[in-house]
């Protein structure tokens, strides 16, 4: 006769020393294990990758040596490099407090009980909803000095007779492509910052207009704090984005005229096209203090506030 198996003597032996605690633990890893090794090789590798070949002096066909910090000396002392590092730093500031503006703004309006609010949330998201290629091209064709429709309506409304090579020039090249960031990434905040507000208890307002409280102090000590900590992460993930951004200043302007919108990304590439991987990795890498230094900032002000 046979015996029937206890679940105890079923289950294979190094399982049966584990409690169920890390039983339920030793699956947990498993289901994650894919996705780590999906992250892995997608993410970690590259990244490594690239740090490793900036302290060569490899090429396109080539393994290279181990240079040191030749590439980032090298780097250093270019003017293209130091442009570079201020036309990020611009772009980035002055594309985000714009952003910022706007799309409170646009939030706060939008959270209100107008008429037509559900139409208007779907056209705020236009810009953000078309290809970044098309978009940055059709303001290229906006600033084209001859036949432009900027230069035509400062010509039409008489404000501004004159033609204006607006990505021509040092002095409009990069506040018009920061106007095209802005125009570009400015419905992500204002959806991010409406679906905040769209959380904030009513109650809180109710009380305080009560209390007497005006509109700009109903927004300044409820709306602003409550929504802190998606402000804080919203321009964590913009100022990275557009940091990294490309499309925006090749199509409009390939970081010209005369470095004047030059930016990390765009540099990289150039440093890419003369096949030497080394100085190409090296400028990509020299980004990588800057961003850890944002990430870092605003987890401490996340943190600070939990």
């Amino acid at each position: 006769m046979s015996t029937l198996a206890t679940p105890e003597t079923s289950r294979p032996v190094g399982l049966a020393r584990l409690s169920f605690a890390n039983r339920q633990a030793l699956s947990g890893y498993l289901l994650v294990l894919p996705a780590l090794l999906l992250l892995l090789g997608l993410v970690a590798y590259p990244f490594f990758f690239a740090i490793t070949i900036s302290f060569t002096d490899r090429v396109v066909g080539e393994a290279g040596h181990w240079v040191g910090l030749k590439n980032f000396r090298y780097l250093f002392n270019q003017p293209s490099f130091i442009k570079t590092v201020t036309n990020t730093i611009v772009l980035v500031v002055v594309a985000d407090i714009a952003k910022l503006c706007i799309g409170l703004g646009l939030a706060v309006l939008l959270n209100q009980a107008v008429p037509g609010r559900g139409l208007m949330r779907a056209v705020v998201l236009l810009p953000w909803a078309m290809p970044g290629f098309i978009a940055f091209l059709v303001w290229k064709l906006l600033f084209t000095p001859i036949g432009g429709g900027l230069n035509l309506i400062l010509t039409d409304t008489g404000i501004y007779t004159g033609i204006i090579d607006w990505l021509g020039q040092k002095s409009t090249a990069l506040p018009a492509v920061i106007i095209a960031t802005v125009w570009r990434g400015f419905p992500f905040w204002a959806i991010s910052f409406l679906a905040a507000l769209q959380g904030v208890p009513q109650e809180l307002y109710e009380a305080a207009k009560i209390d007497g409280a005006t509109a700009w102090q109903r927004f300044r000590h409820i709306t602003l704090p409550s929504i802190r900590p998606v402000i804080l992460i919203v321009t964590l993930m913009s100022s990275i984005w557009t940091a990294n951004s490309f499309e925006n200043v090749w199509i409009m302007t390939q970081g010209g005229p005369s470095d004047a919108t030059m930016v990390f990304p765009v540099l990289a590439y150039f440093g890419m096209q003369t096949q030497r991987l080394g100085e190409a990795a090296a400028v990509s890498v020299a980004m990588i203090p800057a961003l850890l230094i944002l990430v870092f900032f605003v987890t401490w002000l996340i943190k600070d506030d939990d």
